[in-house]
């Protein structure tokens, strides 16, 4: 995997482990003997875990080994967050540069920071414990994993995704993956981050206001919440917007945001509610524009529909390599729906609903940069015909394994800067409007 830090731990560091394991054993059985569950359960979190931590420093200042200041505080945090949280997870997820967190089994922790996945020194004392923190984490949801239920996906309270999977089916034992809650970025900062530059800005803008329906396609990881977080950001104040997500990440800062978040099926089976669901319910709503997290499946077929039937400004995402690949994505997707419609008809959908695709990818060195905005240029049942209006050239990597390149800007085709200029967005000087030579010649290569 690009980025990718793996290492082997020394006998020095093995040994040095299950030193620390030991002792946070022991200690945490030494606390839990001379705490009051009965007392501890009526006090809120802060004060638990400040009680616990004077009764233990009380404990190991009493009976305990000689420790140095640093030593004696680390001891402490070890054992509290056994006893109280998440153990190894506890430092982590208060760590806001930490953006997903990986257990493979008890012996490897890995976490991604600014898109680069490195091997952490730390482990579980054992399957045991590990599960015992799954159970903890899942428990919060009102789930539960076990031999009959070894898959769990779910969102925490505060807003981590989780998935858990545990043998049977995982060979490699318990697999714990947590995906933080994302940053809200604007489009400002974006450019900064070098995501797109100042011309493509002002076209998403005016795209955006002037009601274009736009698909954000990239792989996993690629940044598209964000990026459609911050193009959220570009809508009116005062239309009615709703989003349906399967994961609430959106953060949208208008008045007249209505949220609505799809339901897993509780421990019996029952009480499913699927994004499908809550799409087609968004539609008796009244809404001015329908935000879809990511669409995944026979839901794509209904938002298709509101895109073309008055709902137009909506946004969606979807998981594609290209913005080729995200229609025939949307195609297929489509066809999932348990209304059976023929592929041409399908085709027809998607050219009468989709506006533009803005494609995301994530480089080598963990940048996540716009390398295509395509308008999408076909008609009724014909086949699918794209005009590439900006993209992003990387130049060959070099020592240093940076991404490098430049933003390539390319002409409007005529319709949508007509359409720009009847909703009162200006057209960008960098996407100045093709001549009818090139309009001509645009039509030849299509």
């Amino acid at each position: 995997m690009s980025g990718l830090r793996s290492r082997i731990n020394t006998p020095e560091e093995v040994s040095e482990h299950h030193q620390e394991t030991h002792l946070t054993a022991v200690y945490r059985a030494k606390l839990l003997e001379e705490i009051d569950l009965a007392e501890m359960s009526s006090l809120g979190m802060a004060e638990r875990r400040g009680r616990l931590e004077r009764v233990l420093g009380h404990i190991i200042s009493r009976e305990g080994p000689v420790l140095s200041t640093a030593e004696r505080a680390s001891l402490i945090r070890r054992v509290v967050d056994e006893a109280l949280g998440l153990g190894v997870l506890e430092p982590l997820l208060e760590d806001a540069s930490i953006t997903e967190i990986m257990v493979n089994g008890p012996d490897q922790v890995y976490v991604e920071r600014a898109g680069r996945v490195e091997l952490l020194n730390a482990r579980f004392a054992s399957t045991e414990q590990l599960m015992q923190t799954i159970e903890r984490i899942v428990s919060t949801v009102n789930r539960r994993v076990d031999e009959s239920n070894p898959m769990v996906d779910a969102r925490l309270p505060s807003g981590e995704r989780v998935n858990v999977i545990i043998p049977p089916l995982s060979l490699t034992g318990p697999t714990l993956t947590i995906r933080r809650f994302p940053r809200s970025y604007t489009l400002a900062e974006l450019l900064e981050l070098g995501t797109l530059d100042e011309h493509m800005l002002m076209l998403l803008n005016g795209l955006v206001r002037a009601k274009f329906n736009v698909i954000v396609s990239g792989a996993t990881g690629s940044g598209k919440t964000t990026l459609l977080n911050a193009l959220s950001g570009l809508i009116p104040e005062g239309e009615r917007i709703i989003t349906v997500e399967d994961a609430a990440e959106l953060q949208l800062q208008q008045s007249h945001v209505i949220r609505l978040e799809s339901r897993p099926p509780n421990v019996e089976g029952k009480g499913r509610i699927t994004i499908r669901d809550l799409v087609r319910n968004s539609l008796r709503m009244r809404p001015d524009r329908v935000i879809v997290g990511e669409v995944r499946g026979g839901e794509t077929l209904d938002m298709l529909q509101a895109m073309s039937t008055g709902h137009d400004g909506s946004l969606a995402t979807v998981h594609a390599n290209s913005a080729e690949d995200a229609l025939m994505r949307l195609q297929t997707l489509a066809s999932m729906s348990e209304v059976k419609v023929p592929f041409e008809a399908l085709r027809d959908q998607i050219n009468s609903a989709v506006d533009v695709l803005v494609q995301l990818t994530r480089n080598a060195d963990g940048s996540r940069r716009i390398t295509e905005i395509a308008v999408l240029s076909s008609r009724g049942r014909e086949d699918f015909k794209l005009a590439t209006v900006g993209a992003f050239r990387s130049a060959p990597l070099g020592a240093d394994r940076v991404t490098r390149g430049h933003f390539e800007h390319h002409p409007l085709p005529r319709r949508v800067a007509d359409r720009l200029y009847l909703a009162g967005e200006s057209v960008p000087p960098a996407f100045g409007v093709a001549t009818s030579t090139e309009q001509l010649a645009l039509r030849k290569a299509e």
